[in-house]
């Protein structure tokens, strides 16, 4: 049990009914969780207001109730603690309660569109074969040095990144890299942690459901490296124009990695193919199995951050050319009709692009580029046209299909990404609204020497519709049908 006041430290208070010298159990959000003499915060979410539930929490037998406005009727025995935002006053009270674990540790956010699930498990991996105890916090799974936990958000909520990076500490990780969403930024679930450096990837078009404008979720992105402390270190990509704009207000040292631009860090391609490509990085090479101009930066991005934490280099470099693909992130393999098959998470435009990119590249001219992709459902409407043109328009074929649509319809979802095909392209296009019969149709309509990509899902394992979830994995899927046929 933690005291109250204790764990209230660094909480700016509007007003305080009770006492805050009593003894609490835990902390929630989540109504559903409060037990006796838990502390339950208030939180106003995007589907429900927490201050609802501020009496089913009471009845539960919460001794505390962290809220933004206090309620009418306040109960005896009960601790009232007003506050103005109480998604800040979460973070600093989840933080307090583990004992403030980000601080035992080296803690590395990631932000950006693309890149980031990529960046943070390749920087596990890098450390892991450097022979330190370390922490991921990503999209796919969290790590607490090797011990493995599902998760179901890109930043999960506040106290179970602490409740995380307590478990971190009892093993001794030294370093832990986290992926940092836009949403999780927004919503507080960083704050209130200490982050020994930041990292930017890149900015493109998502979320803009979310976030409404483009400047919104740039500016929101921002507020990581705003933060940070001036013993932090913050490294950009600045061959993205906004690499620079989160610079502007950081106390942070900075740091610049491009492949483009003058920068601290560079790195040049000098050879691509499928199985690889070779990379100049401070004039040494390294070949690695990572291809792709966005590999190259993410790469560039892990070797300055290895850097700036103070690997040697040269041991940098050779621990990264024993790097493998991320599950889900050009995720390949060549059927016995020697079909190329690649699954990748490309699921907004400037991703998409930069995988179709990558294929054509390595294209020697015969070959054809299936692409299957869809859009997800209670998402950014306005990506599903611009996603529909780049796929017809950098394809041979284009078949559209499904990809979650959870509450919305799968037709209505295609038919918005069919307004984006040019005429001159709309013969190249399919529609097949069951994903596992597209999937199978890229299969049949292929031949030898061509490739397929799936796009969209990459390491998902699920297909939700309506709230109800079906396990689907493209990879199983693609690799099971190419097996099947008789060509």
């Amino acid at each position: 049990m933690k005291l109250l006041k204790d764990i209230l430290y660094g909480v700016s208070l509007s007003a305080v009914s009770g006492d805050t010298n009593v003894m609490v159990n835990n902390v929630h959000f989540d109504s559903r969780k409060v037990e006796m003499d838990d502390v339950f915060v208030a939180v106003r979410g995007t589907v429900t207001d927490g201050h609802e539930y501020i009496q089913k929490a009471v009845d539960s037998g919460a001794r505390a109730i962290v809220c933004e406005e206090l309620p009418e009727i306040m109960v005896n025995g009960v601790t009232y603690l007003q506050v103005t935002d109480c998604n800040s006053a979460l973070a600093i009270i989840a933080s307090n309660f583990y004992d403030n674990p980000s601080k035992n540790l080296k803690l590395v956010g990631v932000t950006g569109t693309n890149g980031k699930t990529t960046v943070t498990t390749l920087l596990y991996n890098l450390f892991k074969k450097a022979g330190f105890k370390v922490g991921l916090i990503s999209t796919i799974k969290v790590l607490v040095d090797e011990k493995e936990y599902k998760t179901s958000h890109t930043t999960p909520d506040v106290l179970t990144i602490n409740d995380y990076l307590s478990k971190m500490n009892d093993v001794g990780v030294e370093f832990c890299f986290m992926e940092v969403s836009s949403h999780g930024i927004h919503q507080k679930r960083a704050e209130g942690l200490r982050f020994e450096g930041a990292i930017f990837t890149n900015l493109s078009h998502d979320h803009l459901d979310y976030h409404k404008t483009f400047a919104e979720y740039r500016d929101t992105k921002k507020k990581l490296f705003d933060g940070l402390p001036k013993t932090a270190f913050a490294l950009v990509n600045i061959d993205d124009k906004n690499g620079l704009v989160m610079l502007q207000n950081t106390k942070a040292k900075k740091y610049t990695y491009a492949l483009k631009s003058f920068a601290d860090y560079r790195a040049q391609i000098l050879e691509k193919q499928f199985n690889g490509q070779l990379l100049k990085i401070d004039d040494n090479e390294l070949w690695t199995k990572l291809i792709g101009d966005f590999n190259a930066y993410n790469l560039l991005a892990i070797y300055a951050t290895a850097d700036i934490l103070g690997l040697e280099k040269l041991e940098t470099l050779r621990l990264m050319s024993e790097l493998e693909n991320v599950d889900g992130r050009f995720q390949y393999f060549i059927s016995k009709e020697k079909i190329t098959a690649i699954v990748d998470y490309a699921h907004t435009p400037d991703a998409l692009k930069n995988v179709l990119v990558t294929i054509n590249a390595l294209r020697t001219g015969n070959e054809n580029v299936i692409t299957v992709v869809g859009c997800g459902g209670d998402r950014d409407k306005s990506k599903r046209p611009v996603m529909g043109y780049i796929a017809s328009e950098m394809s041979n074929q284009a078949i559209f299909t499904s990809d979650n649509p959870r509450t919305e319809s799968p037709s209505a979802i295609i038919k918005e990404m069919e307004a984006g095909v040019e005429p001159q392209n709309t013969r190249k296009v399919l529609s097949i609204e069951n994903r596992r019969q597209a999937i199978n149709t890229a299969c049949k309509l292929a031949m030898a020497n061509d490739i397929i990509l799936v796009a969209g899902k990459g390491h998902e394992t699920y297909q939700e519709t309506n709230g109800v979830r079906v396990d689907f994995d493209d990879f199983k899927e693609i690799k099971e049908a190419l097996e099947s046929l008789k060509k």
